[in-house]
Parts: C-alpha cells; sequence; structure tokens
C-alpha cells in the first residue's frame, strides 16, 4: 500500500501515512492535537475539521449538517485520506495551551501557607533525598582500601549513616568522580520510607555540588500535566509549566483510555509513550526556565489517578473498569525514572504517590496531604472537581472517600459548544431580565468559541434565576425572545449569533447541555451527601470545604451554590487550593516525613463504591433538579430566588423595574 501526505494547517505540518489511514490517526502520529471527546467513536462531534484539498472518503454523521459538509467540513474520527490533502483544523476543534498559563483568582494565602515554610516550622524539612559533601583520604601506599569501601565507611564514621547500599550505576561512576578533584566529592543519598529500610547512595558528584540540588514535582492529570522545579535547598519553586495530557487525542475520560488500551498488544505502549512524551516536554520546559543542570535533579514525585498512573507506568489498566474494579497495585516501589523512559539521569529516583482504590488515585491522597486535610480536627469535606470527581470526607481519625461519575460537562465534554478553559471560551454570562439578551465575557477578552465549565455554570445559574428555566432545565417557552428558539426538536438559547463568534456557527446552549450539567452536578451532590449518609452525618455538620483542582479555582461559589452542585454554606467555610495533587507532590519531595505518612494516610482512606451504595440512587434522583427537590437545603436561596421572580415578573408586566 502506498503512502499519502498530509498537511494540517494552520500548523504546516506535514506527514506521511498509509492510504486509507484515519485522519485522527494520521493527526495523532503527526503530534497535531485535535479535540476528541470520545476516542475516535464519532459520538461527540468534536473532531470537526475542514478538507481544504485532496480526496477523502467519510461516514456520513449527523454531526455534520449537510451544508457543512459541502462547504469540506468532516469528522476527523470518520474520514480516511485516500490521497495527499490539505487539511485546516478550525478554532473550535484545536487545543489551546494558553489558558494552562493563567493563574487563578481564587488562590489564596491558604495555598502559599502550606509549604517550605510551614514545614520547616515544624521540623519536618528532611527532603527525600539528601546530598553531602565529603573529603576522604585518598589511598596510599599503607591505606587500600577499595573505593566503595572507604566511601561508605567514611559516612558511617564521620556522619553516622548506617545500612548503605550502592548500585552498580553508581559503582561505576565512582573511579573517576573520587579522582577528578583528589577524593573531594558530593554523594546523593535517598532515604528509605521505613526507618528499618536501607539508604541508598544515588549518585556522587566530583567536587562540592551540594548547593545545586533539585527535584521535580509533578500531577499527571487526565487533562493536564503540570510540573514544578524545586530547589530542595530553599524549597522555592524556580520553574512551573503544565501541558495537555498527550492522551487527550485518546479519548477525554479515564474509561475511553482504557478502552484504547485493550484494542490491540500496541495499545497500552501507545498510551504510555505518549504520557511520558507529555512528562518530558513539561521537563525540557521547567528545566529550561530555571537554567538548572539536569545532573543536579535527584528526584521526581508523581501524582495522578489510578487509571493515569498504571498508564504512566505500562501497567495493564482493564480491571480498573470491571466489577469488582480492582487496581493492580496501591504501592508501587521506588522507581529509576529512566526505567519509565523518563528524560533525567539514569541516577533520579520515581516517587509514585499510592491508590486508594480503582476510581480514587494518588492525585487525591496527593491533595488531601498538601491540603493539610489529614492533620486537621476540623470535619472536612474535600472536593477535587475536574475531568473526574472524586470527594474525601472526615479529619485526622478518620477519611471516607468516593469517585463520582459526572462525565466530562465540567470540562466541556457532551456539551454541544462546550471546550476547555481556554481564550475564546466563554467564563461570565448576566442577561436582561426585561429583553432577555444576554453579555457575555470570554477568557482573553476575544470574540467567543465556545463555553468553559465554569461558564457553563454561570449560565445555566443565570438563566434558572431569571426564569428562563425552570428547575428541571426546560427554557420557558412563553418568553417573548428571539433568542429561545427550536432546532430539531431541541430548544435553546443563543450565547452568540454567528456574526459576533470565531466560528462559522451561532453559539447556543440547549437543553440537552443542560441536562447534562444537572446530572453531573447531581452526581457530585449525591456523592457528597451518600457518604456523609454512610456515616450518619449531613452538610451541617461539615466545618470546612475544601475545592481543589483548575476547575474549583474558578469556579463561581454562588452560582455553584444555585444550580446545587455545592452545599449552601456559609463562603468563609470554603477553602480553594488550586492544584492540590501538585501541592502534594511538591511536599513529598520537601520532606520525607510525609512520604513516610501517606502510607498510613491512605490506609485510613476507607472508599466507597457508590453504585454498589444503596443510598446513592436515591440521593442522586433527588439532586437532578435546580438546585434540588428539597429545597430545605437552599432555604436562603430559595427565599431570594422568590423576590427576585416577583420582580422580574413585576417588569415584564410593564409595572416598573
Amino acid at each position: 500500500m502506498s503512502n499519502v501526505r498530509v498537511t494540517f494547517l494552520p500548523n504546516d505540518i506535514t506527514i506521511e501515512v498509509p492510504q486509507g489511514e484515519i485522519l485522527l490517526r494520521a493527526a495523532m502520529a503527526a503530534g497535531v492535537h485535535i479535540n476528541a471527546s470520545c476516542g475516535g467513536e464519532g459520538i461527540c462531534g468534536k473532531c470537526r475539521v475542514i478538507i481544504e484539498e485532496g480526496p477523502t472518503e467519510s461516514e456520513p454523521t449527523e454531526k455534520i449538517t449537510p451544508e457543512d459538509r459541502a462547504r469540506g467540513y468532516r469528522l476527523a474520527c470518520k474520514t480516511r485520506v485516500t490521497g495527499d490533502v490539505r487539511v485546516r483544523i478550525p478554532v473550535e476543534s484545536a487545543v489551546d495551551i494558553s489558558a494552562l498559563l493563567r493563574k487563578s483568582p481564587r488562590q489564596t494565602a491558604t495555598v502559599r501557607q502550606i509549604g517550605f515554610t510551614e514545614i520547616k516550622e515544624q521540623g519536618l524539612f528532611v527532603p527525600a533525598v539528601e546530598k553531602r559533601y565529603l573529603e576522604l583520604t585518598p589511598p596510599d601506599a599503607q591505606d587500600h582500601l577499595p573505593d566503595v569501601t572507604r566511601l561508605v565507611n567514611h559516612l558511617r564514621i564521620h556522619h553516622d549513616e548506617h545500612g548503605l547500599e550502592v548500585e552498580l550505576p553508581v559503582i561505576r561512576k565512582i573511579p573517576s568522580a573520587f579522582r577528578e578533584q583528589d577524593f573531594k566529592v558530593t554523594v546523593t543519598l535517598a532515604r528509605p520510607v521505613r526507618e528499618s529500610g536501607k539508604t541508598q547512595i544515588i549518585n556522587v558528584q566530583a567536587g562540592d555540588t551540594t548547593g545545586q540540588h533539585y527535584a521535580v514535582a509533578m500531577d499527571i492529570g487526565t487533562t493536564t500535566i503540570y510540573g514544578q522545579l524545586v530547589d530542595l535547598n530553599t524549597g522555592e519553586v524556580l520553574a512551573e509549566h503544565g501541558e495537555f495530557n498527550g492522551q487527550i487525542s485518546y479519548g477525554e475520560d479515564v474509561i475511553t483510555r482504557i478502552m484504547f488500551a485493550e484494542k490491540g498488544p500496541d495499545g497500552l505502549q501507545t498510551l504510555h509513550r505518549v504520557v511520558i512524551d507529555t512528562v518530558n516536554k513539561v521537563i525540557a520546559k521547567i528545566v529550561k526556565q530555571s537554567k538548572v543542570t539536569r545532573e543536579n535533579i535527584s528526584l521526581i514525585t508523581l501524582a495522578g489517578n489510578t487509571t493515569m498512573t498504571q498508564l504512566l507506568l505500562a501497567v495493564e489498566p482493564r480491571y480498573i473498569r470491571r466489577s469488582p474494579y480492582v487496581p493492580t497495585a496501591t504501592i508501587y516501589p521506588p522507581i529509576r525514572a529512566t526505567d519509565l523512559d523518563i528524560d533525567l539521569d539514569s541516577h533520579v529516583t520515581a516517587l509514585v504517590y499510592p491508590q486508594v482504590s480503582s476510581y480514587v488515585g494518588g492525585d487525591i491522597v496527593a491533595g488531601v496531604m498538601g491540603c493539610g486535610m489529614y492533620r486537621t480536627e476540623k470535619l472536612t469535606l474535600f472536593m477535587d472537581i475536574g475531568t473526574n470527581a472524586e470527594v474525601v470526607i472526615g479529619n485526622k481519625d478518620w477519611m471516607a472517600c468516593a469517585a463520582c461519575s459526572a462525565g466530562p460537562a465540567f470540562e466541556g465534554g457532551g456539551i454541544e459548544f462546550g471546550m476547555r478553559a481556554a481564550k475564546g471560551a466563554i467564563e461570565d454570562f448576566s442577561i436582561n431580565p426585561e429583553t432577555l439578551e444576554p453579555m457575555i465575557a470570554t477568557i482573553g477578552n476575544v470574540r467567543p468559541k465556545g463555553i468553559c465549565g465554569s461558564g457553563l455554570i454561570t449560565i445555566v445559574a443565570t438563566l434558572f434565576e431569571n426564569g428562563v428555566i425552570d428547575n428541571q432545565g426546560k427554557f420557558d417557552r412563553d418568553l417573548k425572545t428571539d433568542r429561545i428558539r427550536e432546532n430539531n426538536n431541541v430548544y435553546e438559547y443563543v450565547l452568540a449569533y454567528q456574526e459576533s463568534t470565531q466560528i462559522d456557527r451561532d453559539i447556543v446552549i440547549n437543553e440537552i447541555d443542560i441536562e447534562n450539567l444537572i446530572r453531573a452536578k447531581g452526581a457530585i451532590f449525591s456523592g457528597c451527601m451518600t457518604l456523609l449518609s454512610e456515616v450518619g452525618m449531613d452538610f451541617d455538620n461539615v466545618e470546612q470545604i475544601i475545592l481543589a483542582g483548575g476547575f474549583g479555582s474558578y469556579v463561581d461559589l454562588g452560582r455553584a451554590m444555585v444550580i446545587g452542585l455545592l452545599p449552601e454554606v456559609e463562603p468563609e467555610k470554603v477553602v480553594y487550593v488550586g492544584n492540590s495533587s501538585l501541592l502534594g507532590a511538591r511536599m513529598s519531595a520537601l520532606t520525607n516525613s510525609v512520604r513516610q505518612e501517606v502510607v498510613s494516610v491512605t490506609n485510613m482512606m476507607t472508599s466507597f463504591e457508590l453504585s454498589e451504595t444503596h443510598s446513592y440512587m436515591d440521593h442522586y434522583y433527588a439532586a437532578l433538579f435546580l438546585p434540588h427537590t428539597d429545597l430545605n437545603r437552599f432555604p436562603k436561596l430559595t427565599k431570594r430566588l422568590q423576590e427576585q421572580r416577583e420582580m422580574i415578573a413585576r417588569i415584564r408586566a410593564g409595572e416598573g423595574k
């Protein structure tokens, strides 16, 4: 079979692929990201591209209208290239990394206080790896000790270090390192988790390099991968960078990733390679920013959910999604980073946060430890809302946790014009109660091209507050406005007409979108309710709520309560901690005590499988309304809505404003 050339615009990247290759696969091979929420099943309709030139074969789909098809639009996952082609990726189908670089407006002092200063004040600052400068006595005619014995004896006698181990790669470095600066060397020691364990000598360098001692902390997210380069002498974060996880081209969520890994013998290795490529891209960026030499990086700490961890380690994930939902392992030993193909020196140790269960992973354990929940006496509700949603309830004495099957709505998935939080995404919205005309604000203050998760919450909450939709998310069809219309038997509200957008269509929110959001928020709220009821408590007993994750940092607290995503609580009870997984990964690098405590914290986290918990479905169905079936849970909101609706009714009746 002959090869054909595919050129992707506006990237201007050309790749040769076998004739008949699926266009989405060609993009993956070229390193060109195209939104593909469903992993290439043709369900989401997100991978729209424009065939500008060249022959293709494409299956018909309801996701592409006849008018759009005539203009060259196709779904990349359902199109085969049969000759040399030029393909343009429209803005709504591309991945925009700019949003990963913006800072959360709600990352308060709470985040900054949980770090190096607190660790030092509590006497916990003993990094998992440590550098020691040594001046050894050179051998002579009377001293014939082997180099390794000389090193071990010096550490035992002068530094009270016992139970040392030296592996072959370090032994190979020793002869030249010792003699380069007359037996003046720096050794790097990796501390054991348990006191009974062995301390590893993982590196030997000529001269004194103790002032250059660094670690990499990484959050391996389903959607994004963030990394920080940390100075282990000062605790300072020298550089930080985020990239979209390259696996998003193979599916938006963990289930589609697992399904891809099962497709053939190369599926798992492909996903492993792609996530490692993204990790290496992040490392390259932060190393360049900080101007640190890789030789002086001694440690990398990694936190991710259970599926991401197993894919990172190339461990078969298929049984995570099959009853009885068993992960391969919950605790992993220290790993040589190069064994994972991570682009760091051979001496670098990789520490992987342990998992709790198939759907509560190391990112949540890292978050619980990073925000200090495991040390507080306050009854705390910890919520990490992202591509996956996990909740933890408890304090220093006990914790219960669960994963909520919320779906991808909060990341823009399952929403017709949904998108990730990137430039052009609608993130704020208001409406004139009389004319029902909208006012929108986008990330970057540019023309809109879609709706991000926090914007979706704001839009639905505002429409509900103004009586445009009812508590089931259905539009009031009697309202006099052209903004509400019927399209293919589905009612929708026009947020922006085509001439005001970046794309070639009106941007709307429809009743199916709203229904998907209600299901997503219902899954999270009912998950919290189920955990609380299983331990004999209610929201009234919760003393603080910790919102984690990028989404949690941007969501409007009041709007989240309006739709019933969060319980009605006093704002001062809510703490925003941003990327708690990355925070926990950094703390694990800075203090070995956190690493030593992590196993006991994991063991005290009782995991509930919600689908097998009898009360869950009752709580779920009750939460499938705005804000909830039981309005007694939202008394202040109910009173305010009643007053607002009465005022709006008077305005629309022309009785004054």
